[in-house]
């Protein structure tokens, strides 16, 4: 988890979805409900970066969606755009910019990784995200369902 700059880093998160639920993970250390990821390396594009914090921090392989654009042209490619971006302040003194992901897996199935270990990990449906009893924020909740409601089959 390098970090760039000592006022702000780039970041990604992945709304993971599978069979009309969407993973959220509680933060071990703000103690909120989000999504999964982290920083973007430096030797990675933010595409890598979504797959390997999600890898990392839940063993899920997932297919991030999105169309990638194919140009014939050397020492170029296309990277699938995030659906959200976001800057949020951290500290007083740091913030990030989050390029939000949507994806799909094939299990629910996770494993936490040794380093990521989150104290709740739980598949949503749409509803439960409303539950008042999580304490979802909004822009949270506003991604997840965003996710569902693009990835979830009818």
């Amino acid at each position: 988890m390098p970090h760039i700059h000592e006022k702000i880093d780039f970041t990604v998160e992945v709304f993971i979805v599978y069979n009309n639920t969407v993973l959220l993970r509680k933060h071990d250390k703000y103690k909120l409900w989000l999504s999964v990821g982290g920083h973007i390396e430096l030797d990675e594009d933010p595409n890598q970066a979504a797959v390997r914090e999600v890898k990392e921090e839940v063993s899920l392989d997932i297919e991030i969606a999105g169309t990638k654009l194919k140009f014939n042209e050397d020492n170029y490619e296309e990277l699938l755009p995030p659906r959200f971006l976001n800057r949020h302040r951290i500290n007083e003194s740091h913030e990030h910019v989050t390029m939000v992901y949507f994806a799909k897996t094939e299990t629910d199935r996770i494993v936490q990784g040794s380093d990521e270990a989150s104290e709740s990990l739980r598949w949503f449906t749409a509803k439960e995200l409303d539950d008042p009893q999580y304490g979802i924020k909004e822009s949270v909740r506003h991604c997840a369902k965003s996710a569902l409601e693009e990835l979830s089959s009818t």
